[in-house]
Order: structure tokens, then sequence, then C-alpha cells
């Protein structure tokens, strides 16, 4: 005997029709008994399909889509109010008091002292690369003597200040992130509310520090290291003059060019410190959490660190010119 049922289910917000054809049969066992096997018609077990109901209707589609995107405005809009909160209550501490030295010391090792052998390697070979690309150019329009300014230009203003932001979220602001998100889902930092310190003053503060007055410190590394690898690469390797390498150095890099790496790296340190430090706190539940935050971390940092060195490149050249409008010139 054959029988069908229809059953209307909804799911995620679309509603489904339920249905199933089935064959029951009855037969009779030793001893008397009846039982019923529910089988398809060709003798399998049955299990129900699920079908999208026709014709929604485009309304319909349109109030999903305005829904969906609705919840992502209102969740920006929602992440940006407990940044601008985070971000709030980190100064508070600042100016109320600072860290004790015990917790403020081992994240200044960890952000400064290991970071400087990547970040001196990274900037060696980035001077070097970029004599190698330079040189490619310039010698066909006979200006090779000019690489020193050029290199040297590249990377005090711009190059040697990106990279050592980058290096210290990939290598600092992803670890900051993971710690804080592994203390956050073993419930450590509710610990420590509990115990009546405030996390903020004790895990975020010293990061931020840390992270604000030791970035301007790798910059000047990798800006030294980028000098030197582009005049080794330059000078013993191309056979530019050393001479007219330097002499061109000395007139087209000043120290005004030095201060805009310096304060560009202070603007990235902090941000690289609050947005590590807020995706940890904020981390999602288990170990798949951590590693969202650590890698959302990284992201968010570097995408950062490139906007605010679009903006405070763009108001330093602005304070540049005002002051000195025939600034210095390549050709």
């Amino acid at each position: 005997m054959y029988a069908s049922s229809r059953t209307t289910v909804k799911v995620d917000d679309n509603r489904y029709l339920l249905t199933s054809q089935v064959v029951v049969c009855k037969h009779r066992k030793r001893g008397g008994r009846s039982s019923d096997d529910v089988t398809n018609r060709y003798g399998m077990a049955t299990s129900p399909t699920l079908s999208p109901q026709a014709n929604r209707g485009i309304g319909a589609s349109l109030h999903d889509w305005i829904v969906d995107w609705g919840g992502v405005v209102i969740d920006s809009i929602r992440a940006v109010g407990d940044l601008t909160l985070f971000v709030w209550r980190t100064l508070r501490w600042m100016m109320i008091r600072l860290p004790r030295r015990e917790t403020i010391f081992p994240n200044f090792y960890q952000v400064g002292v290991l970071s400087l052998p990547v970040v001196a390697l990274t900037g060696t070979f980035i001077g070097m690369v970029l004599s190698v690309q330079s040189y490619f150019q310039f010698s066909k329009i006979g200006l090779e003597t000019r690489l020193g300014a050029v290199i040297n230009m590249s990377l005090v203003r711009e190059l040697g200040p990106v990279l050592a932001a980058t290096m210290l979220a990939g290598r600092v602001g992803s670890a900051m992130a993971a710690e804080l998100g592994t203390m956050r889902v073993t419930e450590q930092i509710d610990a420590l509310t509990s115990m009546g310190s405030d996390p903020i003053h004790y895990l975020v503060v010293p990061r931020f520090l840390a992270c604000l007055f030791l970035i301007p410190t790798l910059t000047v590394m990798a800006d030294f290291m980028g000098v030197v690898g582009g005049y080794f690469y330059s000078v013993l390797i191309l056979n530019i003059d050393k001479h007219h390498y330097w002499y061109n150095s000395q007139q087209f890099v000043g120290a005004f060019d030095l201060f805009v790496g310096l304060f560009k790296s202070l603007f990235f340190g902090a941000a690289i410190a609050i947005i590590s430090c807020y995706r940890g706190f904020h981390c999602a539940p288990g170990a798949e959490g951590v590693g969202r935050a650590a890698t959302a971390a990284f992201v968010y940092s570097f995408v950062l660190i490139l906007v605010l060195d679009l903006f405070l490149g763009i108001g330093l050249n602005a304070i540049y010119l005002s002051i000195w409008p025939a600034g210095a010139k390549l050709f």
C-alpha cells in the first residue's frame, strides 16, 4: 500500500515543502504479531527531501536582501562603537595610572628586542631590491648616480616605517590577539575582573605602550639596514661611484624626511596594538575563534596601516610644501 505525506517546514527563513512517498507493507510474522515496515517503492529506507517553495516573489527576495544588509550595517556600527569605547578605556587608564614595571618590561622585550632581527633582515633586502629595480630604470637615462637619493628617500619616508609596522603586525600583533583570545576563551580575563583588576589596565595598556614607544626604534633599524643594503649592492656590485651616491643622498634626504617616517610609525604602532588587543578581547569561543582573531588582527592592522600611510602622507606633504614651497627635486 502506498502513502504520501506533505509538510511545510521553515529553514533559514525559507519555506520548504517536505514530501515523502512511502510504502507501508503489512505482514504477519511468526507468532501472530504484525509489524509495519516503512520503505520506498524500491524497497529502500526513505528520507525526507527538501525542495524550495516555488514562486516566493520579488518582494520576498528584496526583503531578505534588505534584512541581510541591514544586519551587516548594524554589526559594523556596533563594532565601531565597541572599538571606540575600547580605545577610550585604554587612554583613560594611561592618564589615571601607568602599569607596573613587572608587566610593562616583558612586553617591551617581546615587541622591541625580539623584533629587531626580522626587521633588520627585511630592511636589508628591501634596500637591495630598490637598488636593483631603480638601477634598471635610471641606467637608461644616465642617472645611475642618483640612486642614493631615490633609495634612501623611499626607505626613510615610506618603506622603512611601513615594513617595520608590517613585521610588527605579523609577529607581535597576531601573537597578542592569540594570547588575549586564549585568555578570553579560558575565562582568565573574567577571573581578573572578579579579582578586582581591570583587564584593560593590566593587559592592554602595557602592550599599547610597548608598540607605541618601540616602533620608532624598529623604524630606525629598518631605515639603517635598508640604506646599508642599498649602498652595498649599488657600490660594490653595480659599481656606482660612492662619492656621488652619498652626495646625492645628502642633497635630497633631510631631517624632515626622517621625521615623517618616525611620525608615521607612532600611528602605525598605536593602530597595531589597539586592533590586536581588541580582536583578542572579543574572540569567539573555541580554537577556531582564536585562530580567526589572530588572522583578523593582522589583516585589519595591515589595511589600517596603508590607509593611515595615505592620509598622513598627504597631510605631511602639504605641511612640507607650506614650509618649503620650492622643495628639493630630483630632476
